[in-house]
């Protein structure tokens, strides 16, 4: 995918709400860094792990989603992707080395694109005080966008991260951008991010 430049212009005649992530209020949801993906996140990794620093610095806590498929696979996920797993325990499960996990991160395992379905993300960003949520990660049109729109349908405040996300083309990484800014989500980058949590210490 090609570096953030060559496609921030495509979505912003759609943005025109802005906004900045309240610290107090946030979390940061670090979608699918793991091995399966690796090819697909390395455009996005220095973001990705600059995104992660300017939250921790900024006392934002940050979640890691995992996908693993259960056997046997659920529908219709194993009709869209006939053959290509996640085994529990292989090297496609972990998380990469470079998404900034630290020891105490909560870790959510996930066996569909949201990272709310089934998986009590919910209750748990609710239990720790959370109404905003900032979406990293991969893929940015598929597990990154329905966790985004379905934290939006949920009631939380969304943001969503264009150069901290990364997927197969432009084409569909633009889309989702499209998307989020029309009607879903706060478009941010690590250079708003860096100016809005500075400004918010």
């Amino acid at each position: 995918m090609p570096p953030p430049a060559s496609y921030s212009s495509r979505y912003t005649r759609y943005e025109t709400r802005r906004r900045d992530p309240d610290p107090r209020a946030a979390a940061l949801l670090v979608i699918d860094v793991q091995g399966h993906f690796a090819s697909l996140a390395a455009p996005a990794m220095p973001a990705i792990a600059a995104t992660v620093a300017l939250c921790r610095s900024a006392g934002v806590p940050v979640v890691y989603t995992r996908q693993v498929d259960p056997v046997p696979r659920r529908r219709p996920l194993d009709e869209w992707w006939p053959g290509d797993r996640i085994d529990a325990g292989t090297p496609a499960a972990e998380l990469l080395p470079g998404a900034g996990r630290e020891a105490g991160d909560l870790v959510v395992e996930k066996s569909t694109y949201s990272a709310f379905a089934g998986t009590g993300l919910e209750e748990t960003l609710r239990g720790m005080g959370v109404e905003e949520v900032v979406v990293t990660g991969v893929m940015t049109n598929l597990c990154c966008e329905t966790t985004a729109r379905d934290a939006f349908v949920r009631g939380f405040r969304v943001f969503f991260s264009a150069d901290a996300t990364a997927t197969a083309s432009r084409d569909l990484h633009e889309a989702t951008l499209a998307n989020m800014a029309y009607g879903f989500a706060y478009i941010v980058d690590c250079k708003r991010l860096e100016a809005a949590l500075g400004k918010a210490k």
